[in-house]
C-alpha cells in the first residue's frame, strides 16, 4: 500500500485558497492537512476558526487537523462539528493527555499526538495503545519551508519498533521538509502518512507532483 499523502494548506497561496483547495480536491491526495496555530504554543498564527469553518464547506478530502495551540481540549467540539477525520494535539501542550485523547475519540475522530523535534517517542509508552496516529515533527512547528531535521529518521525507526512490538496499528505521520526523495526514505523507515507543504504548492504542476508521490512512494 502506498503512503497516505496529505498536502498542507499552510503552504498554499492564501490569496487563492479556493483555487488551491479545489486543486487538492481534484488530486490523488488522500487527506488535506490543516495547521491551526495560536501565536502562543508556536510563534505564529494561521487560520482563525471562522475561516476554517467556511473553508471546510469546500474541502472534499478528509481533514487532518494539527492543533499547535494551548488548551486544545477546549476546541474539540468545534472540529467534531466540521466532521474532521483526524485531530492532532501536542504532547507538550496537554497536561492530561489521556483525557484529551479519550475526548477526541468519543467525539468520533481519530486521535493523533504530535511530538516536537526534541520530544522522545518513548514518552508515549503509556498511551500508545490509545492513539490512532503519532505525528513526528521533522521541523520546529510554526512555519513552513524549514530544513528537515535528520535525526527524525531515528525517531521514526524507534517508534515503529514500539508499535510493531505491541502489535498495534498506530500510524506514523511525518511533517516538515518532505519531498519525493525524502518521502521514499521516510516510508522505508516506517512512516505511513506524509505531510507535504511547499514541495506541493510551490510546484509548477501540483496535480502531477501529487500523482507521482502516490505512485512512487
Amino acid at each position: 500500500m502506498s503512503a497516505i499523502i496529505a498536502p498542507s494548506l499552510l503552504s498554499a497561496n492564501f490569496l487563492r485558497l479556493e483555487e488551491e483547495i479545489t486543486m487538492v480536491n481534484q488530486s490523488d491526495a488522500d487527506w488535506l492537512h490543516l495547521d491551526v496555530m495560536d501565536g502562543v504554543f508556536v510563534p505564529n498564527i494561521s487560520l482563525g476558526f471562522p475561516m476554517i469553518q467556511q473553508l471546510s464547506q469546500i474541502i472534499a478530502k478528509p481533514l487532518d487537523v494539527h492543533l499547535m495551540i494551548v488548551e486544545p481540549q477546549k476546541f474539540i467540539p468545534f472540529f467534531q462539528e466540521l466532521g474532521v477525520k483526524s485531530l492532532g494535539v501536542h504532547y507538550e501542550a496537554c497536561t492530561h493527555l489521556q483525557r484529551v485523547v479519550t475526548t477526541i475519540k468519543e467525539a468520533g475522530m481519530n486521535a493523533c499526538v504530535a511530538l516536537n523535534p526534541h520530544t522522545p517517542v518513548e514518552l508515549l509508552t503509556d498511551i500508545l495503545e490509545d492513539i490512532d496516529m503519532v505525528l513526528i515533527m521533522s521541523v520546529n512547528p510554526g512555519f513552513g519551508g524549514q530544513e528537515f531535521i535528520p535525526r527524525t529518521q531515528d525517531k521514526i525507526r524507534r517508534l515503529k519498533e514500539m508499535i510493531v512490538a505491541r502489535g498495534l496499528k498506530t500510524l506514523i505521520e511525518v511533517d516538515g521538509g518532505v519531498n519525493l526523495e525524502r518521502g521514499k526514505l521516510l516510508v522505508e523507515t516506517g512512516a505511513d502518512v506524509l505531510v507535504a507543504g511547499n514541495f506541493v504548492f510551490n510546484a509548477d504542476n501540483p496535480l502531477e507532483l501529487i500523482r507521482r508521490m502516490k505512485q512512487e512512494i
